[in-house]
Parts: C-alpha cells; structure tokens; sequence
C-alpha cells in the first residue's frame, strides 16, 4: 500500500525518529530519500547502526519487518499524542 509522501503519519515518524537522533524531520526525509544515512547512523549506538545496515542490506526482510504487527504497535505508540 502507497502512502503520501507528506501524509501525517509519515511527518509524525519523521519528528520522532529526528528527535531520538539529534535531527531535523525534512533533513532525516532528505537523507533517507537519497539513501545517506551518515548522520542518522552517527547517532545511533554502534550496534544498532549495525542492525539499521543490515536491513537495508535486504530490502524484503526489511519490508517484512515494516509490516510486522509489532512495527505497527511501536508507530502507534510513538505517534500517539502528536
């Protein structure tokens, strides 16, 4: 399923995931939308830039995670109240 590119959900996750990573929401969007993704990597604990690595590595786990019921559950709670 597409969705927007500016829907709210998906400013939402940009401001949240920006703020845990030291980022501005449009500058987090440019990086991922180009595919360099130096400075949200530098921000993350070494072992989860690992991990971040590695799923993009493989684009079908990664979709497979996206749409996990439990990556629903934490979009959910982390876009609650905003």
């Amino acid at each position: 399923m597409d969705r927007p590119k500016n829907s709210p959900q998906l400013q939402a996750m940009l401001k949240v995931v920006g703020e845990k990573l030291g980022m501005q929401p449009e500058e987090l969007r440019r990086q991922l939308e180009s595919g360099k993704f130096d400075q949200a990597l530098a921000g993350m604990q070494p072992q989860d830039a690992a991990k971040f690595r590695q799923a993009l590595a493989n684009p079908q786990k990664l979709s497979q995670m996206l749409g996990s019921k439990q990556a629903k559950a934490l979009y959910e709670k982390l876009t609650k109240g905003t």
